[in-house]
């Protein structure tokens, strides 16, 4: 069974994005709420479809779950467009995108907290989600998003962040 390298080395930041220190993966995952600095890409495609991919069951956070197209930390030393780079390529094997940075915010839960660099991108080429870090993956409509929400298939974080910056009208 997979697991998560609790050993990698997290930069920890303030709410500006200015790196203060670093540390663990399990460090920041343990309840120390130690801020850590992530980074998101919301794949859709040209027809307003959205990517989202499957956690794998052996996740050490919300396992089996629906969740933003390519969410990943950052290394030590990486600035948020090299991560977002890393991640959506490591994950997705997409490599010529153009993100558009729309934003960015502190998420907060009981086991972690999380400077969010929000990122959107129109991609109609091929996916190939990596088997080793994901359990597939699919292009959403919003209909079937706003169907999801509150029923326990998305990630909290991904319905908050989605409703956030890319508020759903009713059908």
């Amino acid at each position: 069974m997979m697991q998560d390298n609790k050993e990698e080395r997290f930069p920890i930041v303030d709410e500006e994005g200015r790196v203060v220190g670093s540390a663990t993966r399990g460090e920041c995952h343990n309840g120390s709420r130690l801020l850590h600095p992530v980074v998101h890409l919301h794949v859709f495609n040209s027809r307003g479809e959205v990517y989202l991919q499957k956690r794998p069951e052996w996740k050490d956070i919300q396992p089996g779950k629906w969740d933003t197209s390519v969410g990943g930390h950052m290394d030590y030393g990486e600035t948020p467009e090299q991560a977002l780079a890393r991640e959506v390529r490591e994950e997705l094997g997409i490599t010529d995108f153009r993100p558009e940075r729309i934003g960015q915010y502190v998420f907060d839960s009981r086991r972690e907290r999380e400077l969010v660099y929000v990122n959107r991108t129109v991609y109609d080429g091929p996916v190939s989600p990596s088997a080793a870090e994901l359990d597939g993956g699919r292009f959403w409509t919003l209909d079937e998003i706003r169907e999801a929400i509150g029923k326990d298939v998305l990630t909290p974080n991904f319905e908050s962040e989605f409703q956030r910056f890319f508020p759903i009208q009713p059908s």
